[in-house]
């Protein structure tokens, strides 16, 4: 699989306890541009963080001098979920837009926290209440602002408390990044790019469901005899609940009679 170098250096990178998190979404960025060199990327962001010692100090730099923004215009543009188009074009989504923030305070010596609101990805600053919306130009926030684009976003009225303002993991980010792409590639890529995402979220996070959608995957691409051993692969080691046996048999079954 063309694809295979990048999946797998991606796996051994995150297999470890805490993978860093500039060099793991690198390493993700490199299922679509498997030539990828981290070493610039990562300069950029040993430059972005020259002279910034403080939050305002942070913002300024890469909302105002460095022109970052939120990409409304095309939100499900892939390249929105890779690192090295993010750094180029400075623009992208709210997550990849906060690593991007998270990994320049790092550097400058200032700890942020991603936070997966449902909807939208925030920054906050370690141990306060101060949020940052990276996607409007990292708008400082508090709770109630928090509040305010969180309904905005989502329409809900549910009840809006610290549940809803968790602190993410390198792990929690990367499963997110991978699903953007996982949902874009649905649309605007083909089943190869679907690949790739697919085996790396499955080596963050396992999960039948996606296993399963890879199996797919491979048989879109004609590789029926691939998909069908993942799925019974999956099913030998008694992981499986009872009750989704069968379905699994039945989608295994179903990619072998292609080769019939």
């Amino acid at each position: 699989m063309e694809q295979a170098g990048p999946v797998a250096r991606f796996v051994a990178l995150v297999t470890r306890p805490e993978p860093a998190l500039d060099e793991a979404a690198l390493a993700l960025a490199a299922g679509a541009d498997p030539d990828l060199d981290p070493a610039p990327w990562l300069a950029e962001l040993d430059r972005l963080a020259e002279g910034v010692g403080s939050v305002p100090d942070l913002v300024r730099r890469l909302f105002v001098e460095e022109g970052f923004t939120g990409n409304s215009t095309d939100y499900t543009d892939p390249r929105n979920s890779l690192l090295p188009q993010v750094l180029t074009r400075r623009t992208g989504i709210p997550i990849t837009l906060a690593v991007v923030t998270i990994e320049v305070a790092r550097r400058a010596g200032i700890r942020l926290e991603g936070i997966g609101m449902p909807g939208h990805f925030l920054v906050r600053v370690a141990d306060t209440e101060q949020y940052l919306d990276v996607f409007d130009g990292g708008r400082r926030l508090d709770r109630a602002g928090c509040e305010e684009r969180f309904r905005a976003v989502t329409g809900s009225a549910a009840p809006f408390g610290s549940d809803l303002l968790p602190r993410t993991s390198t792990r929690d980010i990367l499963v997110r990044m991978l699903e953007n792409l996982r949902a874009v590639y649905r649309t605007r890529g083909g089943p190869a790019d679907r690949e790739w995402v697919l085996r790396m979220r499955l080596a963050v996070r396992p999960d039948e469901d996606r296993l399963v959608e890879l199996g797919e995957v491979l048989g879109a691409q004609a590789r029926w005899d691939e998909g069908a051993r993942l799925v019974t692969a999956y099913l030998a080691g008694g992981t499986a609940p009872p009750e989704r046996e069968e379905r699994l048999r039945r989608i295994a079954r179903s990619l072998l009679a292609h080769l019939n």
